[in-house]
């Protein structure tokens, strides 16, 4: 039995950021991220707003108790929201996620990666590395996942370095999102506690 998490629970801090469980009213980062080819160039093809518009029914989605899904990051001083962020089950045959993987009461049976996508007016500020980090650390104290994964373009060398940033690690071209070609990288729970122990 997974014990649901709370709204609340699912809402993530770090010093600049909220990152809050995806709902219907966040429909207008999506679009802001999904419809805009420079942040879907290494990811896919841009979206239409109506595409977005339809596929919130699945966006809103939670998986294992709420802990598997979609977050908005909003700016704590501005209020802005200025991007997306996941824990979501790697594709690997298809170009999206397969929202029936996401069930209430139990884990999907994939590798779960961490993503992020954030507008154009929010890069080279570090906020990639703060709402990914952030993630890590839900994902590591918040669930039972042994390791997460990212994927990357490997021309994407900005969205490398936040990875690594975060912890993970290269581990080698894999198939994902129906391409050969896609880097991998992970991060394990035992290589996380060993790096976020107390010592004396």
């Amino acid at each position: 039995m997974i014990t649901p998490l709370s709204f609340d629970d699912l809402t993530l801090e770090t010093d600049r950021l909220r990152l809050t469980p995806m709902q219907s009213e966040d429909v207008d980062v999506s679009k802001a991220v999904l419809c805009d080819a420079r942040v879907m160039r290494y990811v896919n093809d841009a979206m239409t707003p109506d595409a977005v518009e339809e596929d919130m029914i699945n966006s809103v989605k939670r998986g294992a108790g709420g802990r598997i899904g979609l977050w908005a990051i909003t700016r704590k001083d501005t209020g802005a929201k200025i991007g997306t962020s996941v824990l979501m089950p790697v594709p690997i045959e298809d170009d999206d996620y397969d929202w029936s993987l996401l069930v209430p009461g139990s884990y999907p049976d994939a590798n779960i990666e961490v993503g992020y996508l954030f507008v154009p007016d929010a890069w080279g500020q570090g906020f990639a590395t703060e709402a990914c980090s952030r993630i890590v650390r839900f994902a590591f104290e918040e669930t039972l996942l042994p390791e997460i994964v990212a994927t990357a373009d490997p021309e994407n060398v900005n969205s490398h370095n936040v990875l690594q940033k975060s912890g993970l690690q290269k581990i080698g071209i894999k198939r994902a999102y129906a391409w050969d070609d896609v880097l991998w990288f992970d991060l394990t729970r035992d290589r996380w506690s060993a790096a976020h122990e107390t010592r004396p």
